[in-house]
């Protein structure tokens, strides 16, 4: 089987810190390569993968800001079309604009939504419904007027986490700083329980950043980071006390929330979205409503075994078990 994987071109794939579909679509292919399956990555051309890569743009539009993000997409996606009779199959993580190409080839092609920006995006997957091979990264975000074929939960790479038995005592936000994410809403949790707070991630809101966070960063109990990848972002999650999570948006998946879990850090989360479908609820962390019962959570934490959260991600959200299901997809289709 010749698959062709068509990840985004915002950022490198996988990407250096943020970027979360390029790395699934990395994790996929990497997974499917390690089970010998011919597969070409279609992404920047400093991507990195252990298949064949095949590009068109030099960079990700949001590393080089030179470049219009239209115009690298459209080169992008037409890049692959254009190739489409050489493959099997084609797995699509570029969201809706790849459907509007699936009638004009004859090869098959499986779309993950990886979430809808807006519901103005919906017309587009609705007019490809019947042959758009859908699949939901859990099963909150399933929209009720779409046919999926299947929910895969999101797989993240366990050699690149080390599991930590203890913790430093430190709470951590990782994520975009981003109203959605509840940035302010993690520092005001450890403000009421007297905890240190490190933060890490991209600022993608500016006005938010300087007007609800950067006043309470003290570099004392308030910390930021900047984005942190690698290596390090191991090591950061593993660490933790906790991993705080009060989002203020039905997030569709929440790789941080997976990733800290196999490091065996507990999540304390708003119970909105896919939450409930990751977090076992006082047994890998905590699904609270309000920064007040968050609070009361981190009390709590200690009564949450490190190894049962780091085994229940190893479970569920690893990329043998994603490459797996995403293999039952194919062969139904």
């Amino acid at each position: 089987m010749k698959i062709a994987i068509l990840s985004p071109v915002a950022w490198r794939t996988p990407p250096r810190h943020y970027g979360p579909w390029e790395q699934m679509a990395s994790n996929l292919a990497e997974g499917l390569i390690a089970r010998g399956i011919d597969v070409t990555l279609f992404a920047t051309s400093d991507s990195v993968t252990n298949g064949k890569l095949a590009w068109i743009c030099r960079q990700g539009y949001e590393e080089d800001h030179s470049a219009d993000a239209k115009v690298n997409e459209c080169m992008h996606i037409s890049y692959l079309m254009e190739q489409a009779h050489h493959f099997d199959l084609i797995h699509n993580h570029f969201d809706f604009l790849p459907l509007t190409y699936s009638r004009l080839i004859g090869t098959p092609m499986v779309t993950t939504i990886h979430g809808f920006s807006s519901e103005k995006i919906v017309p587009v997957y609705q007019r490809y419904n019947q042959g758009g091979h859908y699949v939901s990264i859990s099963n909150s975000d399933r929209h009720p007027s779409l046919q999926y074929k299947a929910t895969v939960y999101n797989g993240i790479r366990a050699e690149d986490f080390s599991f930590s038995p203890t913790a430093d005592g430190y709470l951590l936000y990782y994520g975009r700083i981003h109203p959605d994410k509840g940035t302010h809403e993690a520092i005001q949790i450890a403000r009421h329980t007297n905890r240190q707070l490190l933060m890490a991630g991209i600022v993608q809101q500016k006005d938010y950043f300087n007007e609800m966070v950067k006043p309470y960063i003290d570099n004392e109990q308030v910390k930021y980071l900047g984005p942190v990848g690698g290596a390090a972002r191991s090591e950061l999650l593993g660490k933790a006390t906790a991993l705080l999570h009060p989002i203020s948006f039905n997030e569709p998946f929440g790789l941080s929330v997976a990733e800290a879990m196999l490091c065996g850090t507990p999540v304390i989360a708003f119970n909105r979205g896919s939450m409930p479908e990751l977090i076992q609820n006082q047994r890998t962390g905590f699904l609270v409503d309000t920064t007040q019962e968050a609070a009361a959570a981190v009390e709590d934490i200690r009564m949450i075994d490190r190894y049962t959260c780091h085994m229940h991600a190893r479970e569920h959200f690893t990329t043998e078990r994603m490459t797996e299901d995403y293999l039952k997809v194919y062969k139904m289709i």
